[in-house]
């Protein structure tokens, strides 16, 4: 097992402007763009922290707050909240910048949950998380609360199938 890294050994923060390639005819930014980067982002901090690759296993509440417009600056602020045996949730923070008056937004926010692979392409264990600061013991109880919501869920929808097989006559 590798060693354990800090929360801010693999803090990320990316820039993208916003081009109108980017954009719907009204000057605002597609979601799937801005999705897009924080995919990114979230990667990136993923695998500064795990030192492998990593690929994206799910999108936990991706929240738009507000539009990103042509001509502003994206700012995407990763962090990783929680290290499992072979994953991690990291937190993308979207913040916008209007690059002639400085004023900043923040657009969107979104929970990643990443998947360390190994050389063989198959998962591989992930260090431990070195929380610093009692932001970073809050965001990782909060992100443990996520998972077990998660698997809770996951499971109600296992019974869910399961009942819906039998009922249906096919076990």
């Amino acid at each position: 097992m590798t060693t354990a890294r800090k929360v801010s050994d693999s803090e990320t923060l990316m820039t993208h402007r916003a081009l109108p390639e980017d954009a719907n005819p009204a000057g605002n930014v597609h979601g799937g763009v801005i999705l897009k980067h924080i995919d990114l982002a979230g990667a990136v901090c993923a695998m500064r922290h795990a030192r492998m690759s990593v690929v994206t296993a799910s999108i936990d509440r991706m929240e738009f707050k507000a539009p990103v417009h042509v001509g502003e600056l994206m700012l995407l602020h990763a962090s990783v909240n929680r290290v499992g045996k072979q994953s991690m949730e990291i937190g993308v923070r979207v913040v916008v910048e209007n690059l002639m008056t400085g004023e900043q937004r923040h657009a969107a926010s979104a929970y990643l949950t990443f998947v360390a692979m190994g050389p063989d392409r198959k998962p591989a264990s992930t260090p431990d998380l070195i929380l610093e600061t009692p932001t970073h013991e809050r965001r990782n109880r909060e992100a443990e609360m996520r998972r077990k919501l998660r698997l809770e869920e996951r499971q109600r929808e296992r019974q869910a199938q399961e009942s819906e097989q039998i009922s249906l006559g096919n076990p």
